[in-house]
């Protein structure tokens, strides 16, 4: 392989990463807890956009556990996130594990 080529499959790869990236900061994922009681949207750059309380959830007496559903759906959401840029990542790569990918 030439060092022509190299550079060209380098910069090709360095347009689909940027590309990939752009597609995780649009992407908005959900996560849920307590069946469907309280929702959460992440970005697929995992940045909290929203949390959704049903108010059927909110019960003075039992605040932990409103807060333990808050973190679970919260969870939730990042995993899926987590899981939609590996799998772009993955597509740009090759399945290659890059350092900070």
């Amino acid at each position: 392989m030439s060092f022509g080529n190299l550079q060209k499959m380098a910069l090709q790869m360095q347009q689909n990463m940027q590309r990939v990236e752009e597609e995780l900061a649009a992407a908005v994922l959900e996560g849920t807890a307590g069946g469907g009681v309280v929702r959460a949207a992440v970005t697929g750059k995992q940045q909290l956009l929203r949390v959704e309380i049903d108010p059927s959830a909110v019960d003075p007496a039992d605040v932990e556990m409103l807060q333990d559903l808050v973190v679970a759906a919260v969870n939730d959401a990042l995993r899926a996130a987590r899981e939609l840029s590996e799998s772009k990542m993955a597509a740009v790569t090759g399945g290659l594990r890059l350092p900070g990918m």
